[in-house]
């Protein structure tokens, strides 16, 4: 009988799952004490729901055959890391380079701006410092900087829909 952790043998059941298209990973398992199992899988180019539903399915199928949980009695939901969830891999930071991020620091002080470059101990973001030019009216003109932000220092990362 293996003696590992019902979380761990999902894990790796959904990575097994995943190893047949590299280009899908997981992002995030979360198991509650009512055995209601969430997955949060990704893309290098997103998900399609068709792959979100696929990955369901042959995960439920795994988990009922593994004996987990003898009664059946676990419900599970596979999606993307959606927009309301904050950034947690290397790979999510790499794969939304050039959008617009919020960055909360463990200091709790907020950064906004595009997500300029991503390297393995931080990141760079390009923020639009703009300040009105003289008079009232006018238009402000747009100062664009680069800051480094190590990730050890973030707390968490968001996407944010510019319209």
């Amino acid at each position: 009988m293996n003696n590992e952790p019902p979380a761990e043998r999902i894990k790796q059941m959904i990575e097994d799952l995943l190893a047949a298209d590299p280009a899908y990973f997981l992002v995030e398992l979360r198991v509650k004490p009512v055995n209601d199992l969430k997955v949060f899988v990704d893309g290098d180019q997103g998900i399609t729901i068709e792959k979100a539903v696929q990955v369901n399915r042959a995960l439920y199928k795994k988990i009922e055959e593994s004996g987990l949980f003898p009664a059946g009695d676990f419900s599970l939901e596979v999606s993307s890391a959606g927009l309301d969830e904050p950034l947690k891999l290397f790979r999510q930071y790499r794969k939304n380079t050039g959008r617009h991020v919020e960055v909360v620091l463990l200091d709790g002080s907020r950064k906004e701006g595009k997500l300029a470059e991503v390297n393995e101990s931080a990141i760079v973001l390009e923020e639009d410092s703009g300040r009105p030019s003289a008079g009232k009216a006018a238009p402000k003109k747009k100062e664009l900087s680069y800051h480094t932000y190590l990730f050890n220092n973030i707390k968490s990362t968001k996407i944010q829909v510019v319209f």
